[in-house]
């Protein structure tokens, strides 16, 4: 075991300068959720000059296979999301996204660069380890229903079905040489609320003559705090948060539409649900007492993520013998969602994280905003790691 783990990393080592280009790359030329033409092109290139059979499914996802000896023994697979944000990128780097208002302010780019590495050192390796590995370049995390979803209805956990799959995603807050890993529920589920509050309308003056929309929205806004507040278990991740009302235009006049749009995240299924309906029956409520008329809909989104306890456990100790086990930690439960959830409702899954935090360079940004990057270094972590766990897992 311990020749094939230096093996690794010493072509995770030698291939880092090329995988750092592919990187900046992805990064220069970001395509938005359920658009990734040329990125789904330029990673089906990739595996056909590494030599690696692949096929197309959910659009522009690509679906490749690498057979080791005896290639029904064990079958895994390895993800990586690829669409990026509408967001200005504000950062002042040579390789910063020539698309106006698109940017890879999520890591999406790193992801899918380290499943390209990972892939080229187990396509070198792919008579040293046996069953049979599959790699999803997947579209549209970031946007409902979730790529994920498209690429489990095209077959990518069909023949042969995976015995578990494994995903990462970059952690801004934890420093690059670092890797944490959490067993269970680690991130919740997120669905999307979109309002519609509808009156008469009227002048200012004369409320009594008219449904008041603006007043509605902010008692239905309050109001739905009180379903998180008063029904959940205090003990019970959930959050609730409305995060745009639209309505009116001038100082006089009482809009006859206010629109709101918001999330709900949750750590359990049962109340997530459960949520759903006391978040009608509130709407449905205001309408009766105050006459006006409300579109409630909740549009249901990613599931939670839950890491099955003993492939994380397993996946953990290889990064120990892969990291040192003083590199790798215990992660937060968070309440941001991934689409990685749906594969882990299927099938067994190991989501982790991956440091790309360095100070000294003043890579201290979050995800999701214009001034996020990463340590390049942590591509070379990342791209060991998902080719030892390839190799290891259920060996």
């Amino acid at each position: 075991m311990s020749m094939l783990l230096e093996k690794i990393k010493s072509l995770a080592k030698q291939h880092q300068a090329e995988n750092v280009l592919t990187r900046r790359h992805l990064h220069a030329h970001p395509e938005l959720s359920y658009q990734e033409f040329e990125t789904s092109k330029y990673i089906q290139a990739q595996l056909t000059a590494i030599g690696i059979p692949f096929s197309v499914i959910a659009t522009t996802g690509v679906l490749g296979i690498i057979e080791g000896k005896n290639p029904s023994k064990r079958i895994i697979a390895l993800r990586a999301d690829m669409d990026a944000l509408p967001i200005i990128e504000e950062n002042k780097v040579d390789y910063i996204s020539t698309q106006e208002g698109v940017m890879h302010a999520c890591g999406h780019d790193v992801h899918t660069t380290i499943l390209l590495g990972a892939a080229k050192i187990l396509w070198t390796l792919r008579g040293e380890f046996e069953g049979t590995i599959k790699l999803l370049f997947q579209p549209g995390e970031e946007k409902n229903p979730g790529g994920a979803s498209y690429m489990i209805r095209d077959g990518a956990l069909k023949n042969p079905v995976p015995q578990g799959i494994i995903g990462l995603h970059v952690h801004p807050g934890l420093n690059q040489g670092k890797l944490s890993f959490r067993k269970g529920r680690v991130m919740a589920s997120a669905d999307e609320l979109y309002v519609s509050i509808k009156g008469p309308g009227g002048h200012a003056a004369t409320p009594h003559q008219t449904v008041d929309t603006v007043l509605v929205a902010a008692q239905l806004i309050t109001s739905l705090q009180t379903i998180v507040s008063r029904n959940r278990d205090p003990q019970n991740p959930s959050v609730l948060s409305i995060c745009s009302v639209h309505g009116g235009n001038t100082t006089n006049v009482i809009p006859s539409e206010v629109k709101l749009m918001g999330t709900f995240r949750a750590m359990d299924e049962v109340w997530r649900f459960k949520a759903h309906e006391l978040m009608l029956q509130q709407a449905k409520g205001l309408s009766l007492a105050t006459g006006a008329e409300i579109d409630f809909r909740v549009d249901v989104g990613y599931p939670t993520v839950d890491n099955e306890p003993n492939l994380t456990d397993a996946a953990w100790k290889l990064a120990d013998t892969y990291m040192g086990a003083s590199n790798v930690e215990e992660t937060e439960k968070r309440m941001g969602a991934e689409d990685f959830g749906y594969y882990s409702q299927v099938i067994p899954g190991c989501f982790f994280r991956l440091g790309v935090r360095n100070e000294a360079q003043g890579i201290i940004h979050n995800v999701h905003t214009p001034h996020f990057n990463i340590d390049e270094s942590a591509i070379e972590t990342g791209v060991g790691m998902m080719a030892w766990l390839g190799v290891q897992l259920f060996a």
